[in-house]
């Protein structure tokens, strides 16, 4: 899918409460879960041992983090949308993160993004975005995230 292009602040803004747009499908793998654990050094085997977690895991296999999950926010995002004439864009915070369920390696997930507000800050915009990450075949997403971007025009 391409992505949504949003010229500018006035458009930005006339978006508020609407579905901004669907990111690519995105393949889980082994690989980029095992590279996140090393990267962060949560190695849990949920996450890094495959026949462990095939033989003992209520999942069948090994899981993504939640933090892993949450990370491919923005780059989910990019694919889903994205605001012409900015300088520079800041995450400036989550004020919500909920996991309602796991993602499983050899998963797909995309993100659903909706733009909840847009407020003056300083030298730019504070946006909230709801992201919604969904699992490809599943009835829950894996991870609801409000974010707080600083967007600098």
């Amino acid at each position: 899918m391409a992505a949504r292009v949003i010229s500018g602040l006035a458009e930005l803004q006339a978006l508020i409460g609407s579905h901004l747009g669907t990111s690519d499908w995105h393949l889980v793998t082994q690989e980029s879960v095992t590279a996140f654990a090393e990267a962060t050094g949560d190695r849990q085997w949920i996450h890094c041992d495959p026949v462990r977690a095939a033989a003992e895991s209520p999942y069948g296999g090994t899981i993504a983090h939640g933090f892993y999950t949450l990370s491919l926010c923005i780059a989910l995002a990019e694919s889903a949308y994205r605001v012409e004439g900015l300088r520079m864009i800041i995450n400036y915070g989550v004020n919500r993160v909920r996991f309602p369920s796991a993602v499983r390696v050899g998963s797909r997930v995309r993100l659903q993004s909706h733009l909840l507000d847009v407020k003056p800050a300083a030298e730019g915009v504070q946006a909230v975005f709801k992201h919604v990450i969904e699992v490809e075949g599943a009835t829950r997403p894996a991870c609801v995230i409000e974010s707080v971007l600083r967007l600098f025009f």
